[in-house]
């Protein structure tokens, strides 16, 4: 009998379907690339989905952002993609945390019994804490590089972490991990080089300045990462044996 997942379920199978029910996924940050993975990662029937961002939605979020219309503008991005999570697939389990993740918070976000975690969040430092404590508690953990400041998603690539070039991101992630003594981590990264952005008046004099982006990098580099994160649940060798 047709369901939701009929069309899934023609590839991986009954029994697959069911372990992506049961299965649990925490996704850091819904932005450009998040949120395109937490789309993905709900579509293809996960039960339990956590999303944790602090941000709501703005105007510049308009270009890439697939919870960004203009009636969302003001709104949690977190709220907005409960909402989205939920009119896809009403039985999934959504725990939101409005929060940004770091060093302190980390174990009140991502249970223990966490199947898989995706890092879609942009400060180095958090994102060197999530990986550090996912190896220590031996969670599956992918993490996003950069994509901003780029043009082809065809450039875009997963690789260890200590297999990455080009991408600058990935090469502060490479030197800090080494320190800390992290021997892996699954990445999504560029081997575009990145193009010099323009500068608005108002950046000038501003530390951090926002880089430039468009809509099919960060999407694409969002479902490359949803498809690796069901894919490894499900251990892809046992879908091509059925």
């Amino acid at each position: 009998m047709y369901h939701w997942l009929s069309r899934t379920e023609k590839i991986i199978g009954a029994d697959n379907i069911k372990q992506l029910k049961d299965s649990k996924v925490v996704i850091l940050g819904v932005g450009g690339v998040g949120g395109f993975a937490t789309e993905a990662i709900a579509r293809s029937g996960i039960g339990t989905i956590g999303i944790v961002d602090k941000d709501e939605v703005d105007i510049t979020n308009l270009n890439r952002q697939i919870i960004a219309t203009r009636s969302t503008i003001g709104s949690a991005k977190v709220e907005v993609m409960k909402k989205r999570i939920l009119d896809i697939n009403p039985e999934c389990e959504v725990k939101i945390h409005r929060v940004f993740i770091g060093e302190d918070n980390i174990e009140e976000i991502i249970d223990k019994d966490t199947d898989y975690v995706v890092d879609a969040i942009d400060t180095i430092s958090a994102k060197i804490s999530v990986a550090v404590w996912c190896e220590e508690n031996n969670i599956k953990l992918i993490s996003s590089m950069g994509t901003g400041n780029k043009l082809d998603p065809t450039k875009l690539r997963i690789a260890d972490i200590y297999k990455t070039n080009i991408c600058p991101l990935a090469k502060v992630m490479r030197r800090e991990l080494k320190r800390r003594n992290v021997k892996k981590l699954k990445v999504v990264y560029s081997e575009e080089q990145p193009i010099k952005p323009t500068i608005y008046p108002e950046e000038i004099d501003k530390r951090k300045k926002a880089p430039g982006s468009t809509a099919f990098v960060p999407s694409v580099a969002g479902l490359i990462i949803a498809s690796q994160v069901v894919r490894d649940l499900l251990e892809e060798e046992k879908i091509n044996e059925r």
